[in-house]
């Protein structure tokens, strides 16, 4: 692997991909800049409803028809965290994957989804902080060729034993 500076940090530089395992995902070490993974979800009613019960967030806007109609959004729309927790899917499940800790997430909601939607959610490698046992990700939602979410993730990344 070589390394380079990125803002007084050393990073990996894309040299070759590893692959992940079912138990332990990524480790850092195997960890590219530019590296991306994805995962699609379509949005149901149930999902929707779950969350409000989960979450406690029963705002009209996601659950009642009538309500919403008379909104901006001219009908309902999912919880934007509902919606960023496919990112968390591909975190927790893909780059890094298994293993890896969430430790901050930058959202901006660019658009909303409705129930029916499906959301293309995907992460990249932007930098590697080797010191910090760190990756910083760049986070994309989509619903078709709209972004409905972007932001960064800071993730812990266990390092091979």
């Amino acid at each position: 692997m070589q390394y380079r500076t990125v803002r007084n940090r050393y990073v990996l530089r894309k040299t070759g991909s590893k692959r992940m395992t079912e138990v332990n995902g990524y480790y850092l070490e195997d960890l590219e800049i530019g590296q991306s993974a994805s995962f699609g979800k379509t949005i149901t009613e149930a999902d929707v409803v779950m969350f409000a019960g989960v979450s406690g967030d029963i705002n009209p806007i996601h659950i009642n028809d009538d309500y919403a109609k008379k909104t901006m959004f001219h009908g309902r729309i999912a919880h934007g965290i509902l919606t960023a927790g496919v990112l968390s899917a591909v975190i927790g499940t893909r780059l890094p994957g298994p293993g890896s800790i969430y430790l901050s997430q930058e959202l901006k909601f660019k658009a909303p989804v409705r129930i029916g939607d499906t959301v293309q959610a995907k992460v990249t490698v932007n930098e590697i902080l080797l010191e910090k046992k760190q990756v910083v990700l760049n986070c994309v939602c989509t619903v078709g060729k709209t972004t409905v979410i972007e932001g960064e993730a800071h993730i812990m990344v266990p390092h091979r034993p």
